[in-house]
């Protein structure tokens, strides 16, 4: 009797772990604490309302949306960002929820306005995002940091390409490696790549820092283009797998925020084979 209580059991608790999961397996990659989210940026041609579909229909569990995203739908042109009124946000906050997503960040923010900064921190906590993705003014980097403390939301740090403050790795550790731990890099790979840097060597050197990331694949670099364009992950020039390795040796747990700059209207085909060999990629790893 005690024995099939304990399958009964098993079994009950299987069947929660299998709903809460919105009805599937956890991958290897989410065992792991590996999230894999999407950066609303890569549906910016469309509204918010719409970016959330998208994302439904990719199988993704997580969004970090931009600041500036028109919401659409009732909402209309109005903006993601820190004026979206109360109701406004508990809307949005469930929209995400009846789609199974969670809104985890928002970012790039960027503001020369130090006064902006309290509203930002005060607008994640309300949504209950995990981390701004941001680029801090040198000068605020004392507040920002008081303030990640007073709301408990982490700062992680984008890494635009020059002219950027953060371009370099080496320039961000500079202003961070007495600050909270809660304060750490968004790792950009691309723009990594793009400045001629060594994105394994970045991740390495900032192992301990790295809050979430904007991952992806890009093109060779060609005559007359401005820059190299998003391409499916592992056909590109970036060691995805080696960065995947490299980010499994630290022991890295966060998200992975899918940004594809490339195929702008209708980027989900794409995206679906970027998501397949992430999956596959981190099945060959972990049993490694």
């Amino acid at each position: 009797m005690k024995k099939h209580c304990k399958l009964w059991i098993a079994l009950c608790t299987a069947l929660i772990c299998f709903s809460c999961n919105g009805g599937q397996e956890q991958t290897t990659a989410e065992k792991n604490g590996w999230r894999l989210g999407m950066q609303s940026y890569s549906f910016h041609l469309f509204p918010l309302t719409e970016a959330l579909d998208k994302t439904q229909e990719l199988g993704i569990k997580y969004i970090e949306i931009y600041p500036g995203h028109k919401l659409g739908g009732k909402w209309g042109d109005q903006a993601f960002g820190f004026d979206m009124d109360d109701r406004t946000r508990k809307e949005i906050k469930e929209l995400a929820a009846s789609k199974g997503i969670k809104i985890v960040g928002t970012g790039v923010f960027v503001t020369g306005n130090s006064d902006d900064w309290e509203k930002m921190f005060s607008f994640a906590k309300d949504m209950e995002m995990e981390f701004i993705t941001c680029e801090p003014a040198l000068k605020d980097w004392d507040l920002v940091e008081s303030l990640s403390e007073k709301y408990q939301i982490k700062v992680s740090v984008h890494n635009h390409p020059r002219p950027s403050d953060y371009w370099d790795p080496d320039l961000l550790l500079g202003q961070i490696k007495d600050r909270s731990k809660r304060i750490g890099s968004c790792s950009d790979v691309g723009h990594w790549r793009r400045e001629g840097l060594n994105q394994a060597e970045c991740l390495k050197k900032l192992q301990g820092r790295i809050v979430s990331l904007h991952f992806k694949d890009i093109a060779p670099k060609k005559e007359g283009e401005a820059e190299q364009h998003d391409v499916i992950w592992g056909t590109g020039i970036l060691d995805v797998k080696g960065m995947m390795t490299e980010l499994k040796r630290q022991n890295f747990k966060g998200v992975f925020s899918i940004e594809y700059e490339y195929n702008w209207e209708n980027s989900v085909p794409d995206i679906k084979q970027c998501i397949d060999y992430f999956n596959r990629t981190a099945e060959e790893i972990f049993k490694q």
